[in-house]
This record gives structure tokens, C-alpha cells and sequence, in this order.
């Protein structure tokens, strides 16, 4: 029996796989501690399934901890030791401006204070050392950092990507002199070159990597209680690792809860035989957009994280602020806004009658009539209509609008701030959405969809049975998986193909021993560029790769992605990636309810301004049911909206696909 569990930022989401069964839960997401929130949600769907936590054989865990602490800025007291002469590396960044029109705008402060930064006298050249690093100086530094009293040490030594020797020499000093302080060393944490990204990444590691142990460790406890095994842990690469190594690098987990639905996202499309779609999760919180090709989610050797730069693998995710619970109001110029301020869990959404006041989104699909109030949301939420009503009113009020006229505004506005952001991972990278199917999942995200769709010229919808809760689905079916990076810069006659296949086997074999899996199925990335350009493109191949085939496929990549390549520049090989994986879990998704079972009833809603009767079905659609709008399908977790344009049918696997104008 396979449990999955994802923490979101309103919902904790729970699935059991077992018996060609699929058992789904619902619990409030419990902010000051989520594993309490985890907990709920496990014994919900264990009492739903009817079976014993003792049965459960691997339990896979996304949650939020490391994100949430990154953005509000909490971390552990943390002390920086670099080269001497480069404490001020992540301060002094790159030199360019956060944003290229506002002046006033800045990127966030380091998170390690000037007065925490610690010089070491040492220095390592890429052929070695130049000079060496002494007792002395060891000593020195521990006794620093103790009269600093730092919960957290990041290391970030020159060249280390290449010779490790002075990090791994400091980490010895520091974790025999502080034993209860927490040691990131760069070469472990990113292993490539570029040192201010190396740098910012082990920093932010190093911050958060106490606070997110302390909360393993917490669940870990309470799972053994429970008789539960020890929790797997998503990381943003969309794989699984021990428990252990993610709580020791809590900067390989920052995006672990959009990583569970990316994963879901991409198994729903391949059993829907629609192996090309946009990924459209949009949860209470925050929306999540991705693009996954050939049933595989896009990555990216890097990426940014509240101005921060992350120099690790990860999904091509990219968030905005828009979610079921994302907060309308109007700014100081008149204009309707929503987001990216959410009423989360507690309170809430004014609707969800816990003390909520403000607009949101949620409020107005209620009073729309997307929602109805006698049907509870997943997780048992009761909605109360006229505590929407109120709160939105008196936005309306404040705008000049009756209060239907700023309930379609408000969904008019989040649908743009989504649609934007669906724009960047395609129309922005050359992309024509147009080629794809839209798959909507969260709570939410099928709400919109349709509207989202229309707005891109897209003409199918792929809505999951499962899409309250795909991210956990996507917990259960991910692979474990481990990355080992180094940055090689190789060039002319030294790439040949025995120093590739050299360092990728010891990358390999790092991978696989990291993985506790001697017989992990091994691929490589191949980072490559022209010489003298500044970033690389990135190039699947084989362990032992062969330079000439990796030639023609980095220029063909280049063709694609510039509108030109040049046979007669020399090519440099700067980074080797080996992706040591096991294989991922099927799972068969559950039949729905018989066509019997299905509620059927019939309410007004308002769409495009007009009133119009909507048919509401209720419950788990059967295979084989044909859609036609429109209506309103309240699936067990989450709601569809059909428009009138749109219609469609239940697949096997209880996927609902829709095609405009059909």
C-alpha cells in the first residue's frame, strides 16, 4: 500500500495506492506545524480506506517548509566562510538590476549578515592550491563562529567544484568544534562553477536546512508512532530521496510541493494518451504552471526563488500568486487586483465561515454560482454564501460595481495573472500554446480552465479525476532520485570521449551510492556552449557519450533555440550532470461512480454576464459519460466548470477531456 502525501497552502492532501484502488483525503493545512495537518489527512484516508497504517510499505512526502521559510525570510542563524577577500560575494551579486525600469527596486538582502561573514586565508586555484589552509587558520574560524554563537555554517571556498579539499578540511574543523551546528559545503551542495550562484545556493541551504530537520524530525516521529514507515521526500527535481539527505540540503526541496504535481500531472496525461500539455495547477494559494513534452516535465539546471538564484536541477515551474484563497482589493489607482496576498488556511476564504472578511476568489465562483453551498468542499468545508456576499460587496462598494459585476471581475483578473503566467513557459520561450492540451488540476484550477483556455486558442481540456489532489497522486509515482553535478570545462583536444566517460562514471557512481541503489538506471546532461558565449544548453545523452553525436545535438538545440549554429567554432563541454533513478510506480486509477450514482441536479449561474442554468453532476463521473455544457461537475475534490462552447466525454481512466466546439 503506497501513500502520498503533499502539504498545499489551504489543503494537506492525502492518497493511498493499493489493490488497483486509489483512496483520497482531505485535512486543513495546519501552518505552525504541518505535520499535524500530515498526520489528519494519513488517518482520513487510512479510516476511508478501511485498512491499518502498518500497511502502508512506502510513504512519500512534498510539503512547503523550505519555500515558506525562504519567502518570509526565516532561517537559522547562519555564518558564511569564504575565500578571504570574497566574504561579500552574494552582496555584491552580479551587478545588474533587479528589475531593468525601477531604479528603487532591489534584490533581497543576503541572508548571512556582514557581520557573520568569515574570511578564510586560503587559496585554490582550478589546477590546485596556491596556498594552503593551516591549523591556525582552522582554529581560528571555529572559535569565531562559536563566539557567534550560528546554529549554520555555509562553506563557499574558490574552485572547490574542482578540488573539494579545503571545504571538506573546514567542515572537519567546524563540525568537531560546533557539533550541533548544521555545515553546507558548496562542492556538495551545487558542485558546479559560477560562484555567486554557488554561493547564494549554499547560503540559502545552510539557512534552511536546521528549521526544515527540525520538522522532519517531528514527522519522522510521529509517522514511527503510527506505525508509518519513514517518509520519502520530493525535491524540485521531481524525484525522492531519504529523509535523511533532505534534511541535510533543504535547498534541494524548495519547490518539493510543486515538483508532486508536475510528476502527477505528467503520469495523468501519458494514461490519457496526450503525451503534450500545459500543466495548470491552481490550488488555494498559488498557481503552478509547467510544460511537460513527451510525458516528461521540462528542467532547468537552475532557476530564481524570490529574487534568489538556485544553481540546482529543478522542474521548470514557474508560480504566481493566484489561488482559490488569493485576496481581492483594490489598489491605490482604483483598479481591481487579486493576489498575491492569500486568507490560506486559517482563516480562510470569508465563505468558509471562519473568520475570513476578505474578497477572495473562492467567494466569488460562490456567488457566481461555480459553487454550491449545500455541496462541502473536499476536506468537509461548509460554504456560507452570505458571508461572501458581504465581503465581496463591500469591495464592490469601494469600486462603484454591484456585487455579480466585481465577482466576474475578480475571476476575470485572476484568470489574466494566470494566463501571464502561462505565457512565460511558453509563448516567452518560443512556445505555441496553441499545440498543446490544457491539464487543469488543484482545487481550483478546473474552475478556470476553460476561460484560461479560450484566452491561449486552446482547444482540449484535461481535467483528472483526482486533480484536488494530483500532487499527492504524483508523490505516489515518482521515481527516487539522485543528481551529481561538476562543472568540467573541456574543450578542443581535451573532449574526447574518454574524459567524459570518465568523470560521468565517477558522477555515477556517486549518484548511485547517495541513492543506496547499486543498480539505479543511470542518464547524463551535458551543459555545452559555443567559446566565448556566457550560459550553456543543455543536452541529454548517454553516460559514455560520444563528442561528435553530442556536437551535432547541441547545434541542432542552438538551430532550434537561436536560428543558428557554427560548425567551425569550437565547442566546450562545462558541466556533466549524472541522474542516477529507480523505476517509477504505476498505479491503476480507480472506476467512478455508476451512472446510477451520480447526483444530477440543475442551479443558475452567470456566465459571460448572461444567467444560465447550469446541470450539476455530482460524484465520481463513470467512464464513458458525455459532457455537454453548460455545466458543473463536482468531482470528489475539486469542480469543473463546462461552458456552453465546450463538451466532452470520461475517459478509462476517469479523465475528463473537452474540446471546444465540439
Amino acid at each position: 500500500m503506497l501513500l502520498g502525501v503533499d502539504v498545499g497552502g489551504t489543503f494537506t492532501d492525502a492518497v493511498l495506492a493499493f489493490e488497483d484502488r486509489v483512496v483520497t483525503a482531505k485535512a486543513p493545512t495546519t501552518p505552525r506545524d504541518q505535520s499535524e495537518g500530515v498526520m489528519a489527512a494519513v488517518a482520513s484516508a487510512l479510516e476511508r480506506a478501511g485498512r491499518d497504517a502498518s500497511e502502508v510499505s512506502d510513504f512519500s512526502h512534498g510539503m512547503t517548509v523550505a519555500t515558506n521559510a525562504l519567502l518570509e525570510g526565516r532561517g537559522a542563524r547562519t555564518a558564511l566562510i569564504a575565500t578571504a577577500g570574497f566574504t561579500d560575494l552574494i552582496a555584491l551579486g552580479r551587478q545588474d538590476r533587479a528589475e531593468l525600469y525601477r531604479l528603487c527596486a532591489a534584490r533581497p538582502d543576503p541572508l548571512v549578515p556582514a557581520d557573520l561573514r568569515f574570511g578564510a586565508l586560503e587559496r585554490m586555484t582550478p589546477d590546485g592550491p596556491e596556498r594552503g589552509l593551516d591549523d591556525s587558520t582552522l582554529d581560528e574560524l571555529v572559535e569565531r563562529l562559536a563566539a557567534a554563537e550560528v546554529e549554520a555554517v555555509a562553506v563557499v571556498l574558490l574552485h572547490s567544484y574542482r578540488h573539494p579539499e579545503h571545504e571538506q578540511a573546514l567542515a572537519s574543523a567546524v563540525r568537531a568544534g560546533l557539533p550541533r551546528a548544521h555545515v553546507s559545503l558548496s562542492h556538495e551542495v551545487v558542485g558546479t562553477f559560477r560562484e555567486y550562484e554557488r554561493a547564494a545556493t549554499t547560503e540559502i541551504d545552510a539557512s534552511l536546512s536546521p528549521l526544515l530537520a527540525r520538522y522532519l524530525r517531528r514527522l519522522a516521529e510521529r509517522a514511527q508512532a503510527e506505525s508509518l514507515p519513514e517518509p520519502a521526500i520530493m525535491q524540485s527535481n521531481g524525484g525522492l530521496i531519504d529523509l535523511s539527505a533532505a534534511a541535510d540540503h533543504a535547498a534541494w526541496t524548495v519547490l518539493s510541493g510543486p515538483a508532486g504535481g508536475a510528476a502527477g500531472a505528467a503520469f495523468v496525461a501519458r494514461l490519457a494518451d496526450a503525451p503534450n500539455v500545459l500543466c495548470f495547477d491552481m490550488g488555494g494559494t498559488s498557481c503552478d504552471v509547467c510544460v511537460v513534452d513527451e510525458g516528461a516535465v521540462q528542467e532547468r539546471s537552475g532557476g530564481e526563488i524570490a529574487g534568489r538564484p538556485l544553481a540546482l536541477p529543478m522542474l521548470a515551474v514557474h508560480t504566481v500568486g493566484a489561488g482559490g484563497g488569493s485576496i481581492a482589493w483594490r489598489d491605490p489607482g482604483g483598479a481591481l487586483r487579486v493576489g498575491p496576498r492569500s486568507a490560506g488556511a486559517d482563516p480562510g476564504p470569508a465563505c468558509y465561515g471562519r473568520g475570513g472578511t476578505e474578497p477572495t476568489v473562492t467567494d466569488a465562483n460562490l456567488l457566481l454560482g461555480y459553487l454550491s453551498p449545500e455541496a462541502p468542499l473536499a476536506g468537509g468545508v461548509e460554504l456560507d454564501r452570505e458571508a461572501a456576499e458581504r465581503a465581496v460587496a463591500e469591495l464592490a462598494h469601494e469600486l462603484g460595481l454591484d456585487a455579480p459585476d466585481c465577482a466576474e471581475g475578480i475571476i476575470r483578473v485572476a484568470n489574466a495573472e494566470m494566463v501571464r503566467a502561462l505565457r512565460v513557459v511558453t509563448v516567452q520561450r518560443g512556445i505555441d500554446p496553441r499545440r498543446y492540451a490544457l491539464l487543469a488540476f488543484g482545487g481550483a484550477g478546473p474552475l478556470h480552465a476553460a476561460a484560461i483556455a479560450d484566452e491561449l486558442g486552446i482547444a482540449t481540456i484535461l481535467c483528472p479525476r483526482a486533480s484536488g489532489v494530483l500532487a499527492a497522486l504524483g508523490l505516489v509515482v515518482s521515481p527516487r532520485r539522485r543528481d551529481v553535478q561538476r562543472s568540467v570545462l573541456l574543450a578542443g583536444d581535451a573532449l574526447s570521449g574518454e574524459a567524459i566517460e570518465h568523470v560521468a562514471a565517477e558522477l555515477g557512481e556517486q549518484a548511485r551510492r547517495a541513492l543506496h541503489e547499486p543498480e539505479a538506471e543511470l542518464t547524463a546532461t551535458y551543459e555545452l556552449r559555443y567559446r566565448g558565449q556566457a550560459f550553456e544548453l543543455p543536452i541529454a545523452g548517454p553516460v559514455a557519450a560520444d563528442p561528435a553525436n553530442l556536437r551535432e545535438a547541441f547545434e541542432a538545440e542552438h538551430e532550434d533555440r537561436y536560428g543558428y549554429s557554427d560548425p567551425e567554432q569550437t565547442l566546450e563541454l562545462v558541466t556533466i550532470r549524472v541522474t542516477a533513478r529507480t523505476p517509477a510506480i504505476d498505479v491503476t486509477l480507480a472506476d467512478g461512480a455508476g451512472p446510477d450514482e451520480l447526483e444530477r441536479q440543475r442551479r443558475r449561474a452567470v456566465l459571460g454576464g448572461t444567467e444560465v442554468e447550469l446541470e450539476v453532476l455530482r460524484g465520481a463521473p463513470p467512464p464513458g459519460l458525455e459532457v455537454q455544457g453548460p455545466a458543473v461537475l463536482e468531482l470528489p475534490e475539486a469542480t469543473l466548470l463546462v461552458p456552453e462552447a465546450w463538451s466532452g466525454e470520461v475517459g478509462e481512466t476517469g479523465t475528463v477531456r473537452l474540446e471546444r466546439g465540439r
